[in-house]
């Protein structure tokens, strides 16, 4: 017997790349190559056990390396689902209500905030001034970009300040909102946050590369983030430190792990079928930056709403970084939008709409729609 026919024989042809993500390269490519694109993008589609990865450009401009599913990367404001399903699994088991009250839990906040509850801060409808917007926090981070807050006295900054409408009237998305979600959650359990990410989330979907760290150092091997404006890029990975967002925006993740907790999170699986129908009871709001399609806000939890179907997820953008998770509603089919750059309404307007296209073109990949823009 010829041993190169059994090699031969023995060697299966890769699968066919469907046209949807065909076109999803192209489009990532472009946005790569494009004026004023990241230097890295890397997205992560899995259909139930199948896992595609589509990158573009590098994970680091000083060693030309590729973006892989296992680089670290700072998760922005997708790490207030984190928050969230820590207090919504509290909630399921009994440790917290929905309609708990600051006043109740954390009584040492302002009586002004006191009927805020639980619900109105994971729907952002509470109205607790923003800390991150504070001039006298600004000023401190830009004195030292690397100092090392209080995450646990970040309320203090706007401690002074009253709602800034009456609770459960409208939506307003707050980083201050999510500071209070775990402060409840440590209250409640007499655990701290780190301790309850850990236990509840972490080791139950096996996120093994996730951590809420308080420096500015990033875990190796990491994508690195990069400020493109102006050019050249500057390496901005390390620049911030990570206390002065903590429940808010500090989780260092990985694709791989990202995609593991969005199943899990979209799909229901840390908690029951009541506490689900009430983190879906969505209203009218967008995460930050806005997600692909039309978006509205469940609890601590976001409905894209795009041309190829519906999934449910979270975004967040952070220095040298833009992410969106997102999966369907079952949690079968997940995906990891992952960019190097910053993009915002505030630091790349003219980016936000060509990013929110492509991140629909991911949506129409995962879910093997071919209408895909041209």
């Amino acid at each position: 017997m010829c041993p190169a026919a059994v090699s031969t024989a023995a060697t299966p042809a890769p699968p066919p790349v469907p046209p949807a993500e065909q076109a999803l390269q192209r489009r990532i490519d472009d946005l790569v190559r494009g004026a004023g694109g990241p230097p890295g993008v890397i997205a992560v589609l899995q259909r139930d056990g199948e896992r595609r990865v589509l990158r573009a450009g590098v994970a680091d401009l000083a060693t030309g390396r590729p973006p892989r599913p296992g680089d670290h990367m700072r998760i922005a404001s997708v790490a207030k689902a984190f928050s969230g399903a820590v207090a919504l699994t509290l909630v399921d088991r009994g440790r917290l209500s929905l309609d708990d009250t600051l006043g109740r839990r954390l009584p040492r906040l302002p009586r002004a905030w006191s009927a805020v509850t639980l619900r109105q801060l994971l729907h952002h409808t509470s109205g607790l001034p923003d800390f991150s917007e504070d001039p006298r926090f600004l000023a401190d981070v830009t004195a030292d970009p690397r100092r090392r807050f209080d995450s646990r006295r970040l309320l203090d900054y706007v401690a002074d300040e009253p709602l800034r409408f009456p609770p459960g009237s409208r939506y307003r998305y707050s980083n201050s909102d999510n500071i209070a979600v775990a402060l409840m959650a440590e209250a409640a359990t007499g655990t701290t946050y780190e301790q309850l990410l850990a236990d509840l989330v972490h080791r139950p979907l096996g996120l093994r590369r996730t951590s809420l760290p308080r420096d500015h150092r990033m875990p190796e091997p990491y994508l690195h983030g990069y400020d493109v404006t102006p050019p050249p890029p500057q390496d901005v990975s390390e620049v911030l430190g990570a206390s002065g967002v903590w429940a808010s925006g500090g989780i260092v993740s990985t694709p791989a792990d990202m995609n593991r907790f969005v199943r899990a999170y979209a799909g229901g699986a840390l908690y029951g079928e009541d506490v689900l129908r009430a983190q879906r009871r969505w209203i009218p709001g967008a995460s930050q930056p806005a997600g692909p399609g039309r978006n509205s806000a469940g609890l601590a939890i976001f409905r894209y709403a795009t041309r190829c179907g519906t999934v449910l997820g979270h975004t967040g953008n952070f220095p040298g970084y833009t992410q969106l998770i997102a999966a369907t509603p079952d949690g079968r089919r997940s995906l990891t939008f992952s960019v190097t750059a910053q993009i915002n309404e505030t630091t790349a307007p003219e980016q936000v709409a060509r990013l929110r296209a492509v991140q629909e073109d991911a949506v129409c990949a995962l879910l093997d729609r071919r209408a895909m823009t041209g």
